[in-house]
């Protein structure tokens, strides 16, 4: 299991479009792909579960993947998030 705090920089947050984005990317892993916002615990492969979380630019998560690709995974997500999630 691997896990990375990454900060949201997009400036409308995790809405659809941005939560579209990290879900497709999400999916092209086998691993448990999860994270963590305040108290809650969202699946980062699910877009309701992404945009349940309801978080906006500039919060921090911790992505935490598990499986046989999780470093794979974490590199991605957090590469995706960091370059601004299409936005």
């Amino acid at each position: 299991m691997v896990s990375q705090k990454v900060v949201i920089k997009n400036p409308t947050g995790l809405h659809l479009r941005p939560a579209g984005i990290l879900c497709k990317e999400a999916m092209q892993f086998k691993s448990l792909i999860t994270f963590q916002f305040r108290d809650n615990t969202a699946n980062a492969k699910s877009v309701l579960s992404v945009l349940g979380a309801c978080v906006k630019s500039g919060d921090e998560i911790e992505f935490t993947c598990e499986g046989e690709d999780e470093q794979e995974a974490l590199k991605a997500l957090v590469h995706a998030v960091e370059s601004g999630l299409g936005e």
